[in-house]
Order: structure tokens, then C-alpha cells, then sequence
């Protein structure tokens, strides 16, 4: 049973900093390089779908983190995976700090109603967007590490 939650926890972290990654990456860029009002609704609709998804992922993940930490306490890696649930800690809170506050306000945006510096508070969340990507990359490699 620990095998498969091992698994099962990998797999559902390793998704998420995939679509965390592509975001980072790849989304952004293809919605930067669109005309002003394209790449601001953009952004706008992925804050509002990604910002309904993304918490629960995170939120899940640290659950079954947790969950494989105590089960395997008295298993290989278990210092690992724990490195790994306060890292994802560390992103979650980054996330309600720094991160969501912005996408609160930029889900809300039209080409009418964005303040003037949207493009300077968009720039600010893909900075800090970019430090979680690693911290969750570095908690997904010591979930791998404590896998094998």
C-alpha cells in the first residue's frame, strides 16, 4: 500500500510542476507575444481557471506528502520526503503571499478596467511565479530520489 502511495504522490506532484513549468515557460510567453488586449484577457481567463484548479492541487498534494511522511517514517527517504512536504509548504504559502493577491486582481482585469501598471504586476507575478516553479521542481526531485 506505501508503494502505491508513493507512486501515486509522485506522479500527482510531478503533473503539477509540469503544468506549473508550461506556464512559467511556455503559456506566457505565447500570451505575452499577443496584442495588448489579447494578452491581457489572456492572462485574465488563465488567472481565473488556473487560480479555481491550482489550490486544491496544491493543497492535495501537500496532503498526501504528509500522508506518505508518516507512513513511511521508518522507511528510506523519509527525510527526503519530508524536505519535500516543507517545501511544498513554502510554495503554498508563497502562493497566498505573493502570488494570488495578483491573480485576485488581474482575473478581474478588461482591456477598460486594468490599472496602468497591469503589465508591471503581471512581470512581478511571473518573477515570483518562477521561484515556486523551482521550489516545487526541487520537491518533486527528492519525492523521485526518495521513490527510488
Amino acid at each position: 500500500m506505501l508503494n502505491a502511495l508513493e507512486v501515486v504522490t509522485t506522479v500527482v506532484v510531478g503533473v503539477m510542476v509540469g503544468v506549473e513549468f508550461s506556464v512559467a515557460f511556455v503559456m506566457n510567453r505565447i500570451l505575452n507575444a499577443l496584442p495588448e488586449d489579447s494578452s491581457q484577457l489572456g492572462h485574465a481567463h488563465g488567472g481565473r481557471m488556473l487560480g479555481a484548479v491550482m489550490p486544491v492541487w496544491y493543497i492535495g498534494s501537500l496532503v498526501l506528502v504528509g500522508i506518505w511522511a508518516v507512513a513511511g517514517w521508518h522507511h528510506h527517504g523519509s527525510g527526503l520526503v519530508v524536505t519535500a512536504g516543507a517545501l511544498l509548504v513554502l510554495s503554498v504559502v508563497m502562493s497566498v503571499l505573493l502570488l494570488v493577491p495578483i491573480n485576485n486582481r488581474n482575473k478581474t482585469w478588461t482591456p477598460e478596467s486594468r490599472p496602468a501598471d497591469w503589465k508591471q504586476q503581471l512581470n512581478r507575478w511571473e518573477r515570483f511565479h518562477y521561484v515556486r516553479v523551482a521550489v516545487i521542481i526541487a520537491a518533486f526531485a527528492l519525492l523521485v530520489v526518495a521513490l527510488a
